[in-house]
């Protein structure tokens, strides 16, 4: 029998991000869209609560927390529900810090970890999706191969955050094409390595405030020592499941923003002498919201319960994930017809809601539990 009681740390958790994003993130979330940036202050603050570093072992500077991965899914549904873009930014490092805390060598733990625990945020990121409308993590077109002790790496990567100010990238190539998931590598790639290119940054229909780039590999040469987890390499399918568990559950949050806005919305806005909540249309469309997203909850939740009695999740993940897009643009486009049109107008947020919440059905690797 699955059970979700929260421990009492959970809760604290969650009931500290969730007041964070609510007073701080949320009214900062419009003039991060508008501006297409996000207030460094913002990411500052949310740095000391300890996201990133509170992971970390005590021995390079962060805090020794167990990691958990249905708190992650707990702590990214929060932020998202601030925003999204902003919650793809604060989480960035994790891209780089989890995967190298987890399937690292010792060697390159001791020499890269320190840095990510800093008491000041650092940019860090890492390259999963490719420029191609079929892309499929498991088949990757960037390939890596091994030559004269180094490993050469070429191809492209897209929707890569917080690249052009990062010091180091975790690209993920093919070593093995044909074998799926085991035939991807990680490789740490500085970003003055002689072949690396970053493109300007790209335009995006959704998450403005978040700053993603193309990078290009043309015959970028790295050490073999910089191969994630040397010798024995990563487990790319674990990977890729701590990923997808947590943008569905950011997509939760997307949705849930868009739920609750929508909601409030209908029990205050009058039409011909009642709420418009209390019309059977309104009603049935909010209650069918209201499941989505609880659905999306338990089916994100569920893979993370997977991840931590360690098991790879990549069915569960999966079914997480894409169910999560789906049910997240229903959710985001229900709550603009309930605005009617005010939810098309940028004095509501819905209609940034649902251009974030399009992202989930298109983009991979853009944040880990």
């Amino acid at each position: 029998m699955i059970s979700f009681d929260l421990s009492d740390e959970q809760k604290m958790m969650r009931d500290t991000v969730a007041a964070f994003a609510l007073e701080q993130i949320r009214p900062a979330a419009r003039i991060a869209d508008e501006s297409c940036s996000i207030p460094s202050e913002l990411i500052a603050k949310a740095w000391e609560l300890g996201l990133v570093r509170g992971s970390l072992p005590e021995s390079v500077g962060g805090y020794g927390d167990p990691r958990v991965a249905v708190t992650g899914a707990i702590v990214t549904e929060e932020l998202a529900y601030g925003d999204l873009s902003f919650a793809l930014h604060a989480l960035a490092p994790r891209l780089l810090a989890f995967p190298l805390l987890e399937m690292g060598t010792e060697t390159q733990r001791t020499r890269y970890l320190p840095a990510l625990a800093a008491e000041s945020f650092v940019a860090a990121t890492a390259a999963v999706m490719e420029p191609a409308f079929d892309f499929d993590p498991a088949d990757m077109s960037t390939i890596a191969q091994r030559a004269s002790g180094d490993y050469v790496i070429n191809g492209a990567k897209c929707y890569v955050p917080l690249a052009a100010d990062s010091e180091l990238i975790l690209a993920y190539a093919a070593s093995s094409p044909d074998r799926g998931f085991a035939g991807v590598e990680g490789f740490l790639v500085p970003r003055a390595s002689p072949g690396l290119k970053i493109s300007g940054r790209e335009k995006n229909m959704g998450l403005k405030g978040l700053a993603t780039f193309e990078v290009t590999f043309d015959q970028c040469r790295v050490p073999a020592e910089n191969r994630l987890g040397g010798e024995r390499g990563i487990n790319f399918a674990r990977l890729v499941s701590e990923s997808r568990v947590a943008m569905a559950a950011m997509a939760v949050g997307v949705a849930r923003a868009a739920f609750d806005y929508a909601r409030d919305y209908a029990a205050e806005r009058r039409a011909f002498g009642a709420p418009i909540a209390t019309k059977q249309a309104i009603a049935f469309m909010l209650a069918e919201m209201a499941i989505e997203v609880d659905a999306m909850r338990l089916l994100a939740w569920e893979a993370a319960s997977w991840l931590d009695k360690g098991d790879d999740a990549v069915k569960q993940s999966y079914q997480a994930r894409n169910y999560a897009a789906a049910a997240a643009l229903m959710v985001a486009d229900n709550a603009v017809q309930i605005l009617g049109g005010h939810g098309y107008i940028r004095e509501h947020p819905v209609e940034m809601w649902l251009r974030n919440a399009r992202a989930f059905g298109v983009v991979e690797g853009l944040a880990i539990v």
